[in-house]
């Protein structure tokens, strides 16, 4: 591989961490608001209307650390996001 990102691999992972927002419940008013940029950001990836740029990466960082003991499956996948998009070298 030559440093590129795989878009089947990261269009997957995208819709995979999409529907996970959508089932997440049992968030406070600032979680929830949270959630609604982070999932606005991965449908403007999804379309490619979106680059990661270091405020979609600062929100995915915000969202690991707010959910990461309440929400560990979405942390999971934010976290896999960030590290794929790092290895893409974004």
């Amino acid at each position: 591989m030559d440093g590129k990102m795989d878009d089947n691999d990261l269009r997957k992972h995208l819709e995979q961490l999409h529907g996970e927002i959508e089932q997440t419940q049992n968030v406070d008013e600032k979680g929830q608001a949270l959630l609604r940029d982070v999932k606005a950001d991965i449908g403007g990836m999804l379309e490619g209307s979106v680059q990661p740029e270091p405020p979609t990466l600062k929100r995915i960082q915000e969202a690991i650390d707010t959910f990461e003991v309440s929400h560990p499956t979405l942390t999971r996948l934010l976290s896999q996001l960030l590290e794929t998009l790092s290895n893409a070298g974004i």
